[in-house]
């Protein structure tokens, strides 16, 4: 059964991944309606590998919307990860330096997969394959948006517009340039990741500092695992085989890391450039951006999908109070509120990506410096305990 779209809305989202579909979970559990629009088919949504690792706050997000069970029953509980650097092994206890905070790895797809089921569960309209979508008078009272579904053009009428649909998204290109200002800073390399269904090497997250380049040893589970290695932006996915990354990975790891390797097909292969990126402010009237539409952090510090939960967590709170205590204030402080925040993960994510790779068009200076503060942090407990807070997530609260 087809679930009718209405024509008139109270929240219009604009995207149909990890942050647009929490938006709508937590604003359906406040009895507010809210219609979804996606330019992809759900299909292509899922499809799209991603983040894994879950802070506190995102953890605590889906429990609130109600969706948490799968998590809790599959995801797997980190108190810590190790760094590599000159052939040694340093574990941060994130657990212990934090006072008992943990990670939880639980893919973005499974997280997606657990939204969009509970949104069907309830029939909450959804349009997929929306094409030609475009945003209108989002500066008055009575924003709209367009779009067309099976050759059929529609109007959504709203009180409020969430763009939630990503970097190269409508939402923000909306804007007019005037309004907003940009900060960037893009990386010069990529990360290649392969996906395989093999045990990880480790059971824990492994970073690695190498002088073949940084590498990562993630998980999605106990029989799959996700590595990524450094590789220049001029490498083609079609150059690297699976023999050939499996062997450059070897390279950059331990003696004990190369010895439990365990290799396989690779079920997705894909090349990822990095790259620093937010947008002030993020909102415009009755428009507020979130998640990757408004930032983009490289994905050393594995930030990207918590920032935009937390965005979600804003402006859910945000909208809710406008409804139930007729009260602005949450809209008014929406965009000072997520920068904030937004700012401190940028700065731990360029941080953390500035220590573990080779920047070769810095020299050998660059190696010898990254050796330096590495041996600190390490053997600091102020120094493990910095990296620690910042990994695990700093409160959403933080400096109020």
């Amino acid at each position: 059964m087809t679930t009718p779209i209405p024509q008139r809305t109270q929240v219009a989202i604009i995207g149909a991944g990890p942050s647009g579909l929490l938006l709508g979970q937590l604003l359906h559990k406040a009895g507010i309606d809210a219609v979804i629009l996606e330019r992809q088919t759900g299909d292509y949504v899922l499809s799209r590998i991603r983040a894994g690792v879950l802070e506190q706050v995102c953890i605590d997000l889906m429990d609130e919307a109600g969706v948490g069970q799968r998590m809790h029953q599959e995801g797997l509980v980190h108190g810590g990860f190790e760094m590599l650097y000159g052939g040694a092994r340093h574990r941060i206890d994130m657990n212990k330096l934090t006072g008992g905070k943990n990670v939880m790895v639980y893919g973005q797809t499974e997280l997606t997969r657990d939204l969009m089921d509970a949104r069907q569960a309830v029939g909450l309209p959804t349009v997929y394959e929306a094409k030609d979508v475009a945003i209108h008078d989002f500066g008055s009272a009575k924003p709209r948006v367009t779009y067309s579904k099976d050759g059929v053009e529609h109007t959504l009428e709203c009180d409020f517009i969430a763009g939630c649909d990503g970097f190269h998204g409508v939402c923000r290109a909306s804007v007019p340039r005037a309004a907003i200002r940009e900060f960037e800073k893009v990386y010069p390399f990529g990360w290649l990741g392969l996906l395989s269904d093999t045990p990880p090497v480790s059971d824990e997250l492994i970073y690695v500092n190498s002088p073949r380049g940084f590498a990562l040893c993630s998980q999605r589970s106990k029989t799959r695992s996700r590595y990524y290695l450094q590789v220049p932006l001029t490498d083609r996915i079609e150059e690297w085989t699976d023999e050939a990354f499996w062997q450059e990975l070897r390279l950059r790891l331990d003696e004990e890391g190369r010895e439990k390797l365990i290799t396989g097909p690779s079920l997705e292969k894909s090349i990822a450039p990095l790259r620093s990126f937010v947008t002030e402010p993020l909102r415009f009237g009755r428009l507020f951006l979130a998640g990757d539409a408004g930032h983009i952090v490289p994905p050393t510090g594995a930030k990207g999908l918590n920032l935009a939960a937390t965005d979600v967590k804003y402006l859910s709170s945000a909208i809710i109070e406008f409804y139930q205590e007729r009260s602005e204030a949450g809209i008014d402080g929406y965009s000072a509120r997520c920068l904030r925040r937004i700012w401190k993960a940028e700065r731990f994510s360029w941080w953390f990506t500035q220590l573990m790779h080779r920047f070769p068009e810095d020299g050998p200076i660059s190696a010898k410096f990254q050796e330096a503060e590495l041996d600190y942090l390490l053997n600091s407990e102020a120094g493990s305990r910095s990296i620690a807070e910042n990994y695990v997530g700093l409160p959403l609260n933080f400096g109020e």
